[in-house]
Parts: C-alpha cells; sequence; structure tokens
C-alpha cells in the first residue's frame, strides 16, 4: 500500500515533477486532492517561471490529456490576471517571449486543446499586438500558406484557421480607435489568403461530394471553409468602414451571394453529398452567409444596397421566407398529435430554412429603417459619404421596397407567419404557462422568433406605407370580421395585425362599432379552438384601449370579468393569464374613471388573486400582482372596499416568495399603493405591515439588500397617511433610522425623508431623543457631499422650530447644548471660518475652503434659526464651541462672512431668514452690531423693496396674512397638514419685515438713550444716502 504524505502548499518548490504532480492531483475527483491543488496552484501564480512550465506541460503530449487540458486554462487564467505591464506581480518580458514563441502550436491534435490554445494566443494578440509580437499575423499567413497547398498539412490548416478566428475575435472586442485601425490593417493583410483558402476548399468538397468518395477528405475540408468563413465574416463586417469601396470585398460579396441559394438548394433536396455526413457543416455554412448579409446591412446600412446585386438577394431572402411561409402556420385549431405534421418538428433546433427565413426577415426591417430612418452618426461624413448615403436610400426605395413587394410582403406577414403553429398549440395545450410567458416575452426577444419578427416588420411597414396598405387590410378586416366566419387562424391573425396596427388605424377603423358588434359576440361563443381567438381578442383589446377615446369602457370591463372567468371551460390558463397581464393595458390610460369600473372590480380582484395561487411560475405571479398594483393606483380611495381581498392574498403570497425578492418587492410596492389610496382607512393593516417593513430593513436582515428601497417607499407612505399621535409600533420603527445614515445616496435621502415625516409626527419624542440623532448627523455632515449637506441642516432647522415651538427658550437651550455636544455646531463654525479666511485673501496660495456657497448657505441657515430664536442663547453657544477666542472676534468675522455671502443668496426666503437673524442681534445691543448699522440698513433696504406686494398695499409678499384662506379644498394626508400648519408657523412666513425691523430699530435706540443719543453714536457712521434710501421705506 502506497501512503501519500501531504505537505504545506508552500513547502513545495516549483520543480517540473511538482507541477505535474500537483496537476494530476487536480484532475482528480478526490475533494481534498483538489483542495490542497488548487491551494498549491495558486501560491505559485507569482513565481517566476510558473506559467512558462505549465506551458511546457501543456506542449507535453506524453501527459494525460485531463492534465493538459487543466494547465492550458489555467495559463489562459493567468494572462487574465498578469500578463499585462500595469498588473501587479506580472509576468516577466523574458517569460512572455518565451510563451509567445511556443504557443502558436499547429499541430495539437485533441480539438478542445486546440480551442483553449487558440483562446490562450487571442489574449496575447489583444494585448501584444502590434507592439510586442509584431510579426505573430503574418506568420499565421505564413502557416496556413503553407498547410493549404497540396502537400500541407489539414490538421495544421484546421488548427492555424482556429487561432486566427479567435485573434480575429479579441480583436473585435477592442472599442479603441487604435485598436480598430489594428483590426483593418488585419483585415487587408488575411483577407486575400483566407478568401482563398475558403474558395478552394468549397471546391474541393463540393466535387468530392458529386462523384469522389474521399469521405474523410471532404469532411475536412468543409470545416475548413467553415472556419475561414466566420473569420471573413468578421473581418469584412468589422475590418472595413466602408465596404462597398473596396475591390476584394465585392469580389467575396459575389460569392457568397451565389453560393448560399446553391448550398440552400442542395441541403432542402437532400443531395448525394448529404450522404457523406456533411450536412450539419453545410447549413452552418449557410447560416454564416446569412449572418454575414445581415451583420452587412445592420452595421454598414448606406454600402449594404450600394454592394453588387444586393436587392437581387434581399429578393431572394424573400423568395426563402415565402417558402418557409408554405409550411409554416397549422391548418387546423387542435394541436397535432403527431410530430412533423404542417411543417413542424420534434427537435427543438430550428431548421436551417427556418433560421434563413428568421435573417432575411431582420435583413428586410434594416433594410426599411435605413429607408425612413436611417441611424445617425457621430463620425464626420465627407461628400462622398453623404452621397452615397443619399443613393443608398433612393436605391432601396426604388428598387427593393417596390409597391408590389411591401404589399406581398404583408398579405403573406398576416396570412403566414402571424398565423399558430402545430407546435405552438401542442406547448399551448402541455406547457400552457411557459408557453404564455414566452409568447410575452420582451426586450430583444423577437430577434429569435420568425412570428416575434413578422410582427416588429409589419408594423414598419404599415406606419411607413399606410397609404398603401392600410386600405387592403381593412378589405380583408371586413371580410373576415364577422361572428359567421369560422376560420379561428385566419381571424387571430387579422385581429393580430389590426391589433398591432392600433396607432395607425386609430382614426380609419371604428373600432366601437367592432367591439360592440363582434367581439362581444365572440368572446362567448362555446366552440372548440375558440380559446385562440379568445386570447387574442384580449390582446387586441389591451392594444386599442391606450389609443382609442370613447368606447365602451364597462363592455369591455364586461368581456374582461368573462374573460378571467376559470368556471368557463375555453378559459384555459394561458386565456386568463392573457386577460389578467393585457388588463393593465386597459387600466392604465389617463381616461380610466373608478366610478365605471367599480361593479367589475371585485369579481376581477378575486379571479386575479385566484389566479396568481394557480400559477407555478414567479414570471406570471408578477406580471398579474402589477395589474393589481394598476387597479390599485387608478382607483385610489375608491379601492378601499376590496382591500381586504386584496391583503388576504399578499400575506400568504409573502411567505411562498421565499428568495423571489422581485414578487416581495412587487407585494412592498402594493402595500404602498393601498396605503396611498385608503389614507387613514389603512390603519388597520399596519399590524401586517410593520413586520413585513421591519424585517426589510433591519440591518442584520438577509433580504434588506434586496427590499430596502420598497420597503422605505411603504415606511414613508404610512407615516404621510397616518394622525397625530401614532401607535407604539411606528415609533418602534425609528431604531432602524440611524444604521440607515450609513447607506448609500438614495437610502440616504430617502431616510432623512422618514426622519422628518417622524420629527412632524412625534416632535416631543424627537426632541428628546435629539442626542442620539445629532451625533450621526455631526459625523455624516463632517464627510458628506453637497447635497446630504442641505438635507441635513434642514432637520436640524425643524428641529430648532420644533423645541423652539415646544418650550420656547428653555428648549431651544437644551436642543444648543446637543447642538454643541455633538459637534455639530463646532463643524459648521469650522467650516464658517474656513470659508471667511478663503474669501479674505487673494492670489494662488490663497488658503482653499472647505465648502461651497451652497454649502455656505445651509450652514448659515442653521445659525440664523438659532440667532432668531434666541440670541443670548445663540451668543452664548459661540463662545462656548471657540473658547479660544473673545465673543467679539468671533462675531466679527462671523459677521464680515455673513454679510458678504448674503450676495450670493437667490432664495428669497433665506435671504428674509438671515435677514431677520442678523436684525434680531440687534437685541444685544453690542457695539460689534451697531456698527455694522449700515450693511444693515443697506440690506433692508433691498429685501423690503424685494419683498413688497404691489397688489396687497405693499405688505411683505412672504407672509401669508389669511390662512384659513391656503387651506386646500380637497382632502389633504395628515403629513401635509401637519407640513402645513408648521410652515404657517414659520417666522419666514409669520413676521412682516417692515414690522420686525420698525421694532426692533425703536427697542434699540431707547436701549441707547434716545433718538438723539442713537443718531450721534451709531446713525452719524452711515453714509446720508444710504440713511436716505432706507428712511424712503417709511419704516421708522
Amino acid at each position: 500500500m502506497i501512503f501519500a504524505i501531504e505537505v504545506p502548499a508552500e513547502a513545495n518548490p516549483l520543480t517540473t515533477e511538482n507541477l505535474h504532480r500537483v496537476l494530476t492531483s487536480a484532475s482528480s475527483t478526490d475533494q481534498q486532492q483538489l483542495k490542497t491543488s488548487a491551494q498549491q496552484l495558486q501560491n505559485w501564480e507569482k513565481q517566476s517561471g510558473y506559467y512558462s512550465a505549465l506551458q511546457s506541460a501543456f506542449i507535453d503530449l506524453s501527459l494525460p490529456t485531463e492534465v493538459r487540458y487543466l494547465a492550458i486554462i489555467t495559463l489562459r487564467s493567468g494572462i487574465d490576471k498578469y500578463w499585462r505591464k500595469s498588473a501587479a506581480n506580472a509576468i516577466s518580458a523574458g517569460e512572455k517571449a518565451l510563451i509567445r514563441s511556443r504557443c502558436l502550436g499547429f499541430n495539437e491534435p485533441v480539438p478542445r486543446l486546440a480551442l483553449q490554445n487558440a483562446l490562450v494566443v487571442s489574449k496575447i494578440i489583444r494585448i501584444d499586438y502590434p507592439h510586442e509580437w509584431p510579426d505573430v499575423i503574418q506568420s499565421i499567413i505564413t502557416a496556413l500558406r503553407s498547410a493549404s497547398t497540396k502537400s500541407g498539412s489539414s490538421l495544421q490548416l484546421s488548427r492555424g484557421l482556429l487561432i486566427l478566428l479567435h485573434a480575429v475575435k479579441g480583436l473585435i472586442t477592442g472599442r479603441l480607435v487604435r485598436t480598430r485601425t489594428i483590426l483593418q490593417d488585419v483585415a487587408r493583410m488575411t483577407l486575400e489568403p483566407l478568401g482563398t483558402i475558403y474558395i478552394d476548399k468549397v471546391n474541393f468538397w463540393r466535387t468530392l461530394g458529386s462523384g469522389g468518395n474521399d469521405e474523410s477528405g471532404a469532411l475536412d475540408s468543409i470545416e475548413q471553409s467553415l472556419l475561414a468563413l466566420r473569420i471573413l465574416r468578421r473581418l469584412i463586417v468589422a475590418g472595413y468602414d466602408y465596404p462597398n469601396r473596396h475591390v476584394e470585398v465585392l469580389g467575396f460579396w459575389r460569392i457568397i451571394g451565389g453560393q448560399i441559394g446553391q448550398m440552400l438548394t442542395l441541403v432542402l433536396q437532400e443531395s448525394s453529398f448529404i450522404n457523406l455526413g456533411g450536412k450539419q457543416f453545410i447549413e452552418k455554412h449557410i447560416i454564416q452567409m446569412a449572418k454575414f448579409h445581415l451583420n452587412m446591412v445592420q452595421s454598414h446600412p448606406a454600402g449594404f444596397s450600394l454592394l453588387p446585386d444586393s436587392t437581387s438577394l434581399a429578393h431572394s431572402y424573400w423568395k426563402a421566407i415565402t417558402l418557409f411561409g408554405e409550411t409554416f402556420g397549422s391548418q387546423t385549431v387542435t394541436a397535432s398529435p403527431k410530430i412533423g405534421d404542417h411543417g413542424d418538428i420534434d427537435d427543438e433546433e430550428m431548421p436551417v430554412l427556418e433560421k434563413v427565413s428568421l435573417k432575411g426577415l431582420l435583413m428586410l426591417r434594416a433594410c426599411v429603417k435605413m429607408a425612413f430612418n436611417p441611424a445617425p452618426t457621430l463620425r464626420y461624413q465627407h461628400k462622398e459619404d453623404k452621397e452615397e448615403r443619399k443613393q443608398s436610400i433612393e436605391l432601396l426605395k426604388d428598387t427593393l421596397l417596390t409597391e408590389n413587394l411591401v404589399r406581398e410582403v404583408m398579405e403573406t406577414l398576416v396570412t403566414r407567419f402571424f398565423v399558430f403553429r402545430a407546435r405552438d398549440l401542442r406547448d399551448w395545450e402541455e406547457e400552457p404557462e411557459e408557453w404564455e410567458r414566452r409568447e410575452e416575452g420582451e426586450g430583444d426577444v423577437w430577434e429569435f422568433s420568425v412570428r416575434s419578427c413578422s410582427e416588429k416588420l409589419f408594423l414598419d411597414l404599415v406606419i411607413h406605407y399606410k397609404h398603401l396598405l392600410v386600405q387592403p387590410l381593412l378589405d380583408v378586416f371586413y371580410k373576415v370580421a364577422t361572428v359567421h366566419n369560422t376560420d379561428i387562424l385566419l381571424k387571430d391573425s387579422i385581429y393580430a395585425a389590426i391589433g398591432l396596427a392600433a396607432p395607425v388605424l386609430e382614426r380609419e377603423l371604428d373600432f366601437g362599432t367592432f367591439l360592440t358588434s363582434t367581439l362581444v359576440h365572440e368572446v362567448q361563443i362555446q366552440q372548440p379552438g375558440y380559446n385562440i381567438l379568445r386570447r387574442r381578442i384580449a390582446i387586441t383589446l389591451g392594444q386599442w384601449l391606450p389609443v382609442k377615446e370613447g368606447l365602451d369602457r364597462p363592455l369591455v370591463y364586461q368581456i374582461f370579468q368573462h374573460l378571467l372567468n376559470k368556471d368557463d371551460r375555453f378559459n384555459d390558463q394561458v386565456v386568463r393569464v392573457t386577460a389578467g397581464r393585457q388588463l393593465k393595458n386597459v387600466i392604465d390610460p389617463f381616461e380610466f374613471l373608478a366610478e365605471p369600473f367599480m361593479p367589475y372590480a371585485p369579481i376581477i380582484l378575486s379571479s386575479l388573486m385566484q389566479l396568481i395561487e394557480e400559477a407555478e411560475l414567479w414570471e406570471t405571479k408578477m406580471a398579474l400582482l402589477n395589474t393589481i398594483s394598476a387597479i390599485i393606483e387608478k382607483m385610489d380611495h375608491c379601492i378601499s372596499p376590496l382591500a381586504d381581498q386584496i391583503v388576504s392574498l399578499l400575506h400568504p403570497l409573502w411567505a411562498q416568495a421565499g428568495d423571489v425578492y422581485l414578487i416581495k418587492q412587487t407585494i412592498l410596492g402594493i402595500l404602498s399603493g393601498l396605503v396611498t389610496s385608503m389614507k387613514h382607512e389603512s390603519q388597520r393593516y399596519h399590524t401586517m405591515i410593520i413586520p413585513l417593513i421591519e424585517s426589510s430593513v433591519d440591518p442584520s436582515s438577509e433580504i434588506r439588500v434586496y427590499l430596502i428601497e420598497e420597503a422605505m417607499d411603504l415606511w414613508s407612505a404610512i407615516l404621510i397617511q397616518t394622525p397625530s399621535p401614532p401607535s407604539q409600533e411606528i415609533i418602534s420603527l425609528t431604531r432602524h433610522l440611524i444604521p440607515m445614515y450609513e447607506s448609500a445616496s438614495e437610502i440616504l435621502r430617502k431616510a432623512f425623508e422618514i426622519t422628518e415625516l417622524y420629527i412632524q409626527l412625534v416632535p416631543r419624542y424627537f426632541f428628546t431623543e435629539a442626542p442620539v440623532l445629532l451625533r450621526p448627523l455631526a459625523s455624516l455632515l463632517a464627510t458628506t457631499k453637497r447635497e446630504a449637506a442641505g438635507l441635513i441642516t434642514d432637520l436640524v432647522e425643524l428641529l430648532i422650530r420644533t423645541a423652539d415651538h415646544l418650550e420656547g427658550s428653555q428648549g431651544v437651550a437644551n436642543l444648543t447644548a446637543h447642538l454643541m455636544s455633538s459637534e455639530f455646531l463646532s463643524i459648521l463654525l469650522i467650516g464658517l471660518r474656513n470659508a471667511y479666511e478663503a474669501h479674505q485673501t487673494t492670489g494662488p496660495n490663497r488658503p482653499s475652503t472647505s465648502i461651497d456657497g451652497l454649502i455656505e448657505t445651509d450652514y448659515l441657515s442653521v445659525l440664523a434659526r438659532l440667532a432668531l430664536a434666541s440670541p443670548s442663547l445663540f451668543l452664548s453657544a459661540l463662545t462656548a464651541t471657540i473658547p479660544s477666542e473673545s465673543i467679539e472676534t468671533t462675531v466679527s468675522w462671523l459677521l464680515t462672512e455673513w454679510l458678504s455671502h448674503l450676495d450670493n443668496v437667490c432664495n428669497p426666503e433665506k435671504r428674509k431668514l438671515f435677514c431677520l437673524a442678523l436684525t434680531a442681534l440687534l437685541e444685544t445691543n453690542q457695539p460689534w452690531i451697531l456698527d455694522r448699522l449700515q450693511e444693515l440698513m443697506t440690506l433692508w433696504t433691498d429685501l423690503v423693496v424685494e419683498l413688497v406686494d404691489e397688489e396687497n398695499r405693499g405688505a411683505d409678499c412672504l407672509v401669508w396674512w389669511n390662512v384659513d384662506n391656503l387651506k386646500p379644498e380637497g382632502q389633504e394626508t395628515p403629513a401635509d397638514e401637519r407640513r402645513r400648519n408648521l410652515t404657517f408657523a414659520d417666522p419666514i412666513h409669520k413676521l412682516d419685515l417692515k414690522g420686525f425691523v420698525r421694532d426692533m430699530l425703536k427697542a434699540t435706540v431707547e436701549a441707547c438713550g434716545g433718538r438723539e443719543t442713537f443718531e450721534r453714536m451709531w446713525l452719524v457712521n452711515v453714509d446720508a444716502e444710504v440713511v436716505r434710501a432706507f428712511g424712503a421705506l417709511g419704516v421708522v
């Protein structure tokens, strides 16, 4: 028995034997060996020679394949981490040179190892070409030329093409101008030899297929021509800015244009060549050619139409589409039990003709876009470019998008590709919910489905060729859209067209009559196959209601109520889920009124909730919940009678959702809508809602990161609708507020909003808890950005006003003490002192200020609130906060900065607040304020004139004289009422500036010993013009 002695990872030196042994262990299935080996490989990462040793292991053919595979993928990972010069512990230049010299291996016999090596080469070329490895592309080309001769190695040719393919892929991912220039150079170097290889190999395997018997040689040639084609497609599309101007591109374009039809015929007719086993490779050739044509029209739309025979090529694609359309749709409304009927196949793989048809439809759509909505370009357009663009548009409209072709395309799309396939009908029955979700797919799924792409192309044509297509479409519609017509599949396709074209047909089709005369009857027909039509009717109504005004909405609601009825056997799950989805589009329009919907709401909501419980896919549940959310939002307060019904579903659904956080987000959103709509009536749900909020915002909760935004919205909605006093449960949530102050900006903003709502809701509680609140606010103020600074100072202003309102000067004194103990006041004064010193000096060496103008305004606003509430407390706070200097010194620089900053304050409310606060300081009767009399008089003059309300006999326009007239007419939320009362009590809106200045001046004159003494000691220092201007106001 052999015992393996496990050595600590760091004890193993990097040797060839040790590396092979560790790689072998890392390839085993034993978890302990895997763990130890992975740690050892990680320890070697930073050792010199490690990655070249890995390459040596890879090229050692005597080692097991799994060991070599692990060596090459580890090397590939290391290149990502350490190849660039700027990387920490970067691979040395010498080791890089060694790796580069050995990685162009063209004889690797194992395909998956060859692929990994090609990826390694691609990553190195992406970084090192052309500066560190200038000859790599030429070396690959030379090897390809040598291997493509009659005496050359087929294996070397395949491996060389594989390396070049991934090298080109790597260069294409670059977005810098330098990388694009390199790619263009590579394209010019490689196009000719690659084109030669491609043509030779295609001719070779086609010759063998027509009469030879060298099957292996043919299959190798097919694989090689496919690799060459894949490279050529990428090089031409990405390596040329104007491919239509290059002769070599034009030649290759002609060759590909002729070959795709020949190969497609070869596959469809199942030629004798198929016996060689090359059908899949030939189909891949066809798909690559179709991708090439599609990439060209999408990346170079102007150049595409100027390439030779491009319009003929587009017509050829249309012929293929038409051929495919003949077998696309089902001939019966029942799912065929036989796989393969009506063009259907059992295999999920899309047949080659369908793939080509899909690419053709995408090409036609790109051509329509180029003709009518050409994409703007940021690149400078020369005169030649503009002419080509103009010529291309004219060519597309005149030779491709002719009236006959447009009519034919529309007719084919509607009658062939809008029709369900047998596979669709079978999936409808076997996997109804999954099929419905797939059909309702959003985003770019239309690029991968023939029917969805057909719908997009149809809509483009109807929009741009309205004059040509609307009348023929309506003619067919009027013939088909009768109750007596029982061709369900044709009706479904025509109704689909009418629904898609709703924005275009809105004025052309009397949809109201169609609704009352046809749809309302068809939706009630109890015959096999009419479930298909019921689904389509729901979709059509969802498409028309948002664009057509004046429809009989109660009738529409009645139809949806009927479609959601589970007891009707023709309302299968697909019909009901589709109706549930589309109801949101019916509810969303602006003209929706709650009253007409009310009679149907209980049954519809009950059906929706029953359907949510029935659904298995969370995507389906989400869609139906979004419909319920829209109903709640639109019905507003009318939802109250139905709220119990909705809430009864949400609580168990929350428990079922588990880790499906999107569902929980939606539930929280629905609850927010319910609370907002129901207003104070929503309080009966607090016992259920508050635990959900608590679990979603708790810092220790795992779900917090997913649900905190929605939970905070719900939290805010509850506070807005809760009257005073709140329950203890609501107050208990406040313990989660402080941790949120450490969150990201949006969460922080919402946390401040909730804090403000709480201060207004329970002011005494927050006044008591001010020390706990101010400490984190002070910490944030010292480190935060501009946006948050304003929110923080707004909260502190609110606290000061609350303290003054609750307990007067004593309350302000207590709060001021908390502002000092938390260092909040100190932070304000330090910032203002920095601003003062910066503004007193000039030149390049002037000190920089830590706060900008807006933040300075916020800082001064807090001081203004304190000074206005109690000047004496304000001065005491300044003295206690800056004990190192006299109060005269502190007030001197503060007033200088404050008064000079007033010129930068644009908000009239802030200007008045500052003016009131500075005027209140006259109460101290100190020389440092009386010496500023000239600046104060200038401020009073400017601001009184600014705030004059000419329509109200010159009164202060910021004072709300008749508060009762300012109350809103409708019902307001409790939070709005609290905010309004608080605003009405604000000195800014309560104190008349002119009267306040008059009273303060009168008190100051009396304190100075009378008018004569006041004029002799203080007024004499004011310029006569300033006194005259102030006197003209009639203040005194």
